[in-house]
């Protein structure tokens, strides 16, 4: 036997040997380094995941139950939400490059369609997010677009996770028991949450305690806990001036503004009334029912019944009506006027009152993000109605105050304006207007282009945005000229030009009769 028999046989004479075949080295389409970078993203998911089950079931319960479910511990979760996204925008981008370049040639195309569904649901995702942030200088401002973003960020995730289950089906197992014993812990701990918030919702327009009158009467206003407000609550015009700047311009020259002892008339008339008091009373209680209406700054705080308050120079004094004040009030008590209103101390987003500049940037940024907290806060439907100006706009002298009677009659503006013809309801009016105003903003706070934050398109057709207008013309033209302001001035007048006329009848005395 040869010894040659098992050796294998080598080319053919004169041939050259074969080239060896070269194995294309695989190459793994998450690798070590792109592992770490998804296992940090796959982290930053389930956190966010179970941030946004929380803020969804919040969302969920408000809707079913009509009820405010928000507070401080919600906006610090929204702010949570902001920064996770954020946080996660960047290794998400670098992931996907990284990832693409490897796989994108693949042979399994299944798992490479999913793939590039999960980047673009993903890319939908972290692109409406941004736009619902509303980032100062690149907001989001149309109402249509605003509402397609904020769909489209409430479906992407369902989207995202859908296909990245596909994508993983046609790759590696998934470890299910990882995903459920998270979903599960989640699900736990947001029910416990929601819970919890359930048990305390935040009520809307209801009338103080009865035990806070104490502090108020013979004013008839009251507060939602009974208990005085913090001035510096009361005083934050110029935070409002930074998203409203058209709205505070109005009200910086209004009769508003200049209601408290700013306002010469009054300055008079309440310190004789206070002189009077003290010396009958020996206090200064029964000027409470000026405050109510005049003075709201120093009167919720408590400052109003020193005797000694210095009524010209401390800053409360020359507050007036401010945004706070009017925009605090949750419920009409009735039409009796006097102030009877309840106002609440509000609940703030965090760092409202911060001077430092990047916690006032994460404010305002949470305030324009989610504003349907604030819209509930500080605009309510009962600011749309007559009886809301009737508490300051109507008033009656009591027994407190005259020691003489229950009840002499005052001012009164809002029963006025109901027999009017202007409201449509007066049976005694003798001209009607070709259209009657439901109530008093019709007239004294007309529309007025803006920009400002808050404006919106109150008439589709003419696509301008428009907010209402803060001076409330028609009011006064006595204070802003007493000011000086002759642009004010020019503003009151122009609202009352041909707004009304005088007819003369007369009778001819010894005129025949035409009677038969």
């Amino acid at each position: 036997m040869s010894s040659t028999r098992n050796q294998p046989e080598g080319p053919p004479a004169g041939e050259p040997p074969p080239t060896p075949v070269r194995r294309r080295r695989y190459v793994r389409a998450v690798g070590p380094r792109l592992r770490i970078l998804l296992t940090a993203i796959l982290g930053l998911v389930a956190v966010l995941g179970a941030n946004s089950a929380y803020l969804l079931s919040i969302t969920v319960l408000e809707w079913a139950s009509g009820l405010s479910y928000q507070n401080y511990f919600y906006q610090f979760m929204f702010l949570a939400h902001l920064a996770l996204g954020l946080l996660l925008l960047v290794p998400f981008i670098i992931f996907c490059v990284g990832h693409i370049r490897a796989a994108a040639r693949r042979t399994n195309r299944r798992a490479v369609r999913a793939g590039w569904g999960v980047f673009a649901a993903s890319g939908i995702l972290l692109v409406s997010g941004i736009a619902l942030m509303r980032i100062e200088g690149f907001e989001l401002r149309n109402p249509e677009l605003r509402s397609g973003a904020y769909w489209a960020h409430v479906i992407a995730p369902l989207l995202v996770v859908w296909l990245y289950v596909l994508h993983r089906l046609a790759g590696p197992r998934i470890k299910w028991r990882v995903g459920l014993s998270w979903a599960g812990a989640v699900a736990a701990v947001v029910a416990g949450m929601v819970w919890l918030h359930s048990q305390d919702p935040r009520q809307w327009n209801v009338v103080g305690p009865e035990e806070g009158e104490q502090y108020f009467r013979p004013s008839l206003a009251r507060t939602a806990s009974g208990n005085f407000i913090p001035a510096r609550t009361l005083m934050m015009d110029q935070y409002c001036q930074e998203c409203h700047a058209d709205g505070y311009e109005g009200w910086f020259h209004s009769a508003h503004h200049f209601s408290s002892f700013n306002n010469p008339a009054y300055l008079f008339s309440v310190q004789e009334t206070r002189q009077v008091a003290l010396e009958r009373d020996g206090d200064v209680k029964a000027s409470r029912w000026c405050a109510g209406c005049h003075d709201p700054v120093p009167f919720f705080s408590g400052a109003f019944d020193d005797p000694h308050f210095d009524i010209q120079n401390d800053p409360t004094a020359i507050a007036g009506v401010t945004c706070t004040a009017c925009h605090s009030i949750v419920n009409v008590n009735s039409t009796v006027g006097n102030a009877d209103y309840t106002i609440e101390e509000p609940i703030h987003y965090p760092f409202a009152f911060s001077t430092n500049r990047v916690l006032a940037f994460l404010n305002r940024l949470l305030v324009k993000a989610k504003p349907e907290f604030h819209k509930k806060t500080f605009l309510k439907p009962l600011h749309q109605t007559a009886e809301f100006c009737s508490v300051c706009h109507k008033v009656n002298l009591p027994r407190d105050l005259n020691h003489y009677k229950d009840w002499l009659r005052g001012q009164n503006s809002y029963d006025s304006f109901l027999l009017s013809g202007v409201s449509g309801h007066g049976a005694r009016s003798f001209y009607y207007p070709r259209h009657a105003e439901g109530n008093c903003n019709g007239c004294h706070m007309p529309l007025q282009a803006s920009d400002d934050f808050g404006a919106r398109m109150f008439n589709p057709t003419n696509n301008v945005l428009s907010i209402h207008d803060h001076l409330f013309p028609g009011g006064n033209t006595a204070l802003p000229f007493w000011r000086g302001e002759a642009n004010a001035v020019l503003a009151q007048q122009a609202i009352l030009k041909d707004c009304a006329r005088i007819d003369l009848f007369g009778l001819k005395r010894g005129a025949p009769s035409t009677a038969n």
